[in-house]
This record gives structure tokens, C-alpha cells and sequence, in this order.
């Protein structure tokens, strides 16, 4: 929801600055910026008046300069940041810890629990790409998606392959939503 705008016309807005029209508007006064701390204050100045728009801050959002359909190592973010953004932004957030899964089928069946997927679910990278693209699409509206996986295992029995595929279903899942302009962010980290 966005906030609306307060406009505000000043006939004497600093008493430094004469009432005639000048090349450079006059300054906003300290005591009436110390009122709106948290606005963006916006000025147009129009012959001896200055007319002045308010505009909210919006919360910091840590996700203003990342891509909206993008999969990347979580880095720079953590989760409880994420989670938070998710909830400004009125996105959907999809979490998942790996770090207690070994092999392809352990990370399918934490990801299905955690994400809450359907029971028809067929535990394979298909079935994964099926569930988190086309049944949410037919739904209705989406928001926009905030995906974590956490501590993808790096062992053996789940080798560079198989996380390189995991990791292209979510890219894969991004392309399909971008497709719809529909914000997908999936943010991973190894184990």
C-alpha cells in the first residue's frame, strides 16, 4: 500500500531568504525539517511560495538493488533479513535447511516438507520445477517469491552435478516467473 502524499505551501519558509523570486528556491527550515525526520521533502518553488511535498521513507529494503528474478549465493543476506523483506514486499517466503540431508532423494524430501508441496509430490527435479511454477501460476496472482536454501550439502553423495541441477530448476523456475513478471529470488549457501 502506498502512502500518499502530503503537500504543504509555505508563503515564508526561511527568514534568510527574501520574498521575491531567486534562482535558487529557498532552504527548508531546520524546525520544519525535524518534523518529517524520516520524508523525503520535495521542493518546487513557485514565485514567492514554495510549495513542498512529503514523501515517506519506505523501510530499508535490503533487496533494492538485487535483481527480481535472480538465483545467488546468500553472501550478504541473512535469512531473518530475507524473511523481513519478504513481509515488506507481501511476497511469498519459501525456506529450506539441507544441512541434515545427504543424498539427491534427502534434499527432494526436506524441500517438499518444508515448503509444504503437495502429496502428489514425485520427489524428482521435474516434479520440484512442476510444483513452484505452473500450479502456483494457475492459482491466481502471485506476489513474488523469496527463496532460501540453506547448507546444500557438498559430499559425495550429493555431488556438483547434482547441486549445478538443483540450482538450474530454481533458475529455470526464476525464467518461467520472469516470463510473468512475477519477482523470483532464491538465495542459496553451501553446507
Amino acid at each position: 500500500m502506498r502512502a500518499r502524499a502530503v503537500r504543504a505551501v509555505l508563503s515564508v519558509v526561511d527568514p534568510d531568504v527574501p520574498l521575491k523570486c531567486a534562482t535558487t528556491p529557498p532552504t527548508i527550515t531546520p524546525v520544519f525539517r525535524k518534523s518529517f525526520p524520516k520524508a523525503t521533502l520535495r521542493r518546487q518553488h513557485i514565485c514567492c511560495k514554495t510549495i513542498v511535498t512529503i514523501v515517506p521513507t519506505p523501510p530499508d529494503n535490503p533487496l533494492r538493488n538485487v535483481r527480481s528474478n535472480i538465483v545467488q549465493s546468500i553472501r550478504a543476506f541473512r535469512v531473518p533479513e530475507l524473511q523481513e523483506a519478504a513481509r515488506q514486499l507481501g511476497q511469498h517466503f519459501l525456506y529450506a535447511n539441507l544441512a541434515g540431508a545427504q543424498t539427491k532423494q534427502d534434499v527432494l524430501d526436506t524441500i517438499a516438507e518444508q515448503f509444504t508441496l503437495p502429496a502428489h509430490f514425485g520427489k524428482n527435479f521435474d516434479a520440484l520445477y512442476d510444483c513452484i511454477t505452473d500450479p502456483l501460476h494457475k492459482s491466481g496472482p502471485q506476489p513474488g517469491f523469496i527463496v532460501v536454501l540453506e547448507q546444500i550439502p557438498t559430499n559425495a553423495r550429493f555431488d556438483k552435478e547434482t547441486r549445478e541441477q538443483l540450482l538450474d530448476i530454481f533458475r529455470e523456475a526464476a525464467d518461467y516467473w520472469n516470463d510473468r513478471k512475477v519477482a523470483f529470488r532464491c538465495f542459496y549457501s553451501f553446507l
